[in-house]
């Protein structure tokens, strides 16, 4: 399953003027991954980068009904910050979601890392939006790139 499956990372705080054309770009690359036989597509349920991923994913399943989006979350409680919108948004893509899965059952200081890993450690694929070298995104990037997984940076 592996070689069929697709991991996304990216950073949270995108701008709103960026985001239609960031879902552009998320729908040409799955629709090409999807032609190279990649069905599966993993997203860690982040606001940013995470929702828009999942966003075109569920965008393409009317083009490849096939195709299915795995949410892996860190924790049962990862919205535990969030505003309202946000939260509506991330329950909407979740109940949308072929398959859940929390690596956590609580947030530790941990538990982002763990899930970034189990992205990366089952895909063959990872697309990205990085545009700086530091962070979150950057250490998955890399790890990504250890673990010999194709590298897609859209930004």
């Amino acid at each position: 399953m592996r070689e069929q499956t697709c991991c996304f990372t990216g950073h949270r705080k995108i701008s709103s003027a960026e985001q239609a054309e960031i879902i552009d770009k998320l729908k040409n690359v799955i629709d090409d991954l999807c032609q190279r036989g990649i069905r599966y597509y993993g997203a860690g349920g982040a606001i940013g980068f995470d929702t828009l991923a999942a966003k075109a994913v569920l965008a393409m399943k009317e083009k490849y009904p096939g195709i299915k989006l795995i949410l892996v979350f860190p924790c049962l409680d990862q919205t535990r910050r969030w505003n309202q919108r946000d939260i509506e948004v991330y329950e909407r893509i979740k109940s949308c979601a072929d398959k859940i899965v929390y690596t956590s059952q609580k947030y530790t200081t941990g538990c982002m890392h763990k899930r970034n890993r189990h992205l990366v450690d089952n895909s063959s694929v990872c697309v990205c939006y990085m545009n700086k070298a530091s962070g979150g995104t950057a250490y998955t990037v890399r790890y990504a790139q250890e673990q010999g997984l194709k590298i897609i940076n859209i930004a």
